[in-house]
């Protein structure tokens, strides 16, 4: 279900997801309270606002969202963060508390050398004076200095954007989407799409190596060729062509369905090979739940009057919306369950 904090994007072009399918919004009409969605494959419904926003399985698309890590899902934390951005975050907070207090630290009773300085001394200068001489202080830097710590082309309305964020979130909010690691997703191709990737998986197999460039190309020209080619009985066109995703999208989906495609040729073949189990493409929510069992570091009594024991966490997470379905902690179970997977 989506949380209450969640904000549901009804403009045109937004996405959502709605029992586990993707929506795009065609039409919004505000004065009568409903809006259009339209399928990837051309189905069009008409829902009022009201539907989806009680929906228990209605949530934004994170192919669409603009909330940076959060997608609807997750409020962005300090973890989130990329390797080496705490510091420059940091570095903003620091400059945000001196235009705000006069002090790095934020607090007057713990202040740095040579603090305040005059120019964002708070009994002599007006929280507009000090962020204009922060605006200022931070155009003079070197600018090559200046982008490799994200403090480049800063405005008073930066600082002001910067300092909203910050009161919402805390530390994470000074900083930047492009900081945040990128999310899991939620992607969805049509039956045809899948078709196309895995004809041109196949063909890539058996020839030299190509580029994801090339495999795009060659997907876009399968799906024409395959599906929007005329009818030879009758010489008609398709009523709609058929939606292929972004290149990004489709290097995504690549990556997750058959790696990163790093291992030469030979190697790439001889993993098709068949197994005891065959190999499983994970094209939809649901098909594929992961389990893992761990010990915890912990000592529970087995009952008011029982003996010590380590409880055992078992948690299943779905491998297509990397989602976690349920946890669930016990006493060790009879047989080992740790990184089983079950259809």
């Amino acid at each position: 279900m989506r949380s209450a904090g969640a904000v549901l994007d009804l403009s045109p072009g937004a996405a959502v997801v709605l029992d586990g399918i993707e929506w795009t919004v065609e039409r919004r009409e505000p004065h009568l309270g409903r809006v259009q969605l339209v399928a990837c494959n051309s189905v069009r419904q008409q829902v009022s606002f009201g539907f989806l926003a009680n929906h228990p399985a209605c949530w934004p698309s994170s192919r669409t969202a603009s909330a940076g890590a959060d997608q609807g899902r997750q409020a962005k934390a300090v973890e989130d963060l990329k390797e080496g951005r705490l510091e420059l975050v940091e570095l903003r907070m620091a400059h945000l508390l001196e235009a705000a207090t006069g002090f790095r630290s934020g607090d007057p009773l713990r202040p740095g050398p040579g603090e305040p300085k005059p120019e964002y001394a708070p009994d002599t200068t007006t929280l507009t004076g000090r962020r204009r001489a922060k605006a200022a202080e931070l155009a003079a830097l070197d600018r090559q200095q200046a982008k490799l710590l994200g403090l480049d082309a800063v405005s008073v309305h930066t600082l002001i954007r910067w300092e909203t964020g910050r009161r919402k979130f805390g530390l994470i909010g000074c900083a930047d989407d492009r900081w945040l690691r990128e999310s899991g997703g939620y992607r969805t191709v049509s039956e045809e799409v899948r078709e196309a990737i895995l004809a041109v998986r196949e063909e890539s197999l058996r020839g030299a190596k190509v580029s994801m460039r090339t495999k795009d190309r060659l997907i876009r020209q399968y799906v024409r060729e395959t599906f929007d080619a005329k009818d030879p009985d009758t010489g008609e066109e398709p009523a709609a062509a058929t939606e292929v995703p972004s290149y990004r999208t489709l290097c995504r989906v690549w990556k997750e369905w058959f790696g990163s495609g790093g291992a030469r040729q030979r190697y790439a073949r001889s993993a098709e090979l068949p197994m005891k189990n065959g190999h499983v493409v994970v094209h939809r929510p649901g098909q594929i739940v992961a389990l893992d069992t761990t010990v915890l570091p912990v000592m529970v009594r087995d009952g008011v009057f029982g003996d010590p024991i380590k409880p055992h966490l078992t948690i299943a997470l779905d491998t297509y919306t990397h989602s976690l379905l349920s946890a669930r902690r016990g006493r060790a179970p009879s047989t080992p369950g740790a990184g089983t997977r079950s259809a």
